[in-house]
């Protein structure tokens, strides 16, 4: 579908007041520029510094005469981040979710997004993960406080809709990745981290880049801008109660991941694996037939042109 058959197909936004909170952030930065794009009657950005949204009375304040809320908000980094701060993982991803979709529904908004999280998944969930083995078992250690929190909203979706017909959907991004990713060391996500780490060792001429674990753990990534349409998508078409995955349908070893940034950042030397650091779940794929039955969502960008523009914007913007 090109850009302006998605555009007229989204009219629907045109008399919408659309919240978007964490839309400061990686991914509501993209998503806020597709939501221009299309020119609902109005945009309210949150970010962290606008509101504390762990209280619920800021939310309620937040979100006043909005019709859709698209909750991206959220305490979230590496495996790194999640093992030093497991409580405000936990804390800070329960509380946001608890009371932004509390004061949705109290404030008759018409539609809420909730922004789930692949960390939910049991540890040994069957490959590709399928959205009815998310209560199957327990996530992975170093996520399953975030994992568990962010869950929590799929239950209070469904609890409301049940009990009060209030129309929250539950959608579970894969691993993102793009422009405007975190590039912080300390809380940054797989793929910003070895971009920097093999960038900053080409420039300063080191011989090796030493990354965590075996390499044998697999992720799929999805590009950015392709999770911003599919939420777009979702929030005009998806009506159910179900938890939908938002994947690209691939996977990918960590070993064979940093063999790729290692060949499109020119990085020479090699790769150390401090196998004392941990894998995290082991393997990572989401069966993706719901999204694309339901809303026509598809991912449309490929593995190698998404990392490309990601190195891209990296060494442009990190000045």
């Amino acid at each position: 579908m090109s850009n302006n058959k998605f555009l007229k197909k989204l009219n629907y936004w045109s008399d919408k007041k659309v919240v978007v909170t964490g839309g400061t952030g990686f991914l509501g930065n993209h998503l806020v520029s597709k939501l221009k794009d299309i020119n609902p009657k109005k945009i309210t950005i949150l970010g962290s510094k606008d509101f504390d949204l762990r209280i619920y009375e800021n939310c309620r304040k937040a979100i006043k005469g909005s019709d859709i809320v698209i909750h991206l908000a959220a305490n979230v980094g590496g495996i790194g981040y999640n093992q030093e701060n497991p409580s405000e993982l936990f804390e800070d991803n329960l509380l946001m979710g608890l009371y932004m979709m509390k004061a949705a529904r109290l404030s008759g908004v018409d539609k809420y997004v909730a922004i789930g999280t692949i960390c939910s998944y049991p540890k040994f969930s069957p490959i590709p993960f399928k959205e009815k083995d998310l209560f199957n078992g327990y996530p992975e250690e170093t996520n399953a406080p975030y994992g568990l929190a962010k869950l929590m909203q799929l239950v209070q979706a469904q609890a409301y809709r049940q009990q009060y017909g209030f129309n929250a959907i539950f959608l579970l991004p894969v691993n993102l990745y793009g422009p405007w990713d975190n590039f912080n060391p300390k809380s940054s996500h797989v793929i910003p981290s070895l971009i920097k780490k093999f960038i900053d060792a080409k420039e300063s001429e080191k011989k090796e880049v030493v990354v965590w674990g075996t390499g044998k753990a697999t992720r799929e990534f999805l590009y950015v801008e392709d999770a911003a349409r599919a939420i777009l998508l979702a929030a005009e078409k998806y009506n159910k109660s179900e938890p939908v995955n938002i994947g690209a349908g691939f996977e990918v070893s960590i070993k064979n991941l940093a063999e790729m940034i290692k060949e499109l950042t020119g990085f020479k030397g090699k790769i150390v694996w401090d196998k004392n650091k941990p894998d995290g779940q082991p393997r990572r794929m989401l069966d993706t037939f719901r999204a694309e039955t339901e809303f026509g969502f598809r991912a449309k960008t490929s593995f190698k042109s998404g990392l490309e523009k990601t190195i891209e914007w990296y060494l442009k913007e990190r000045i």
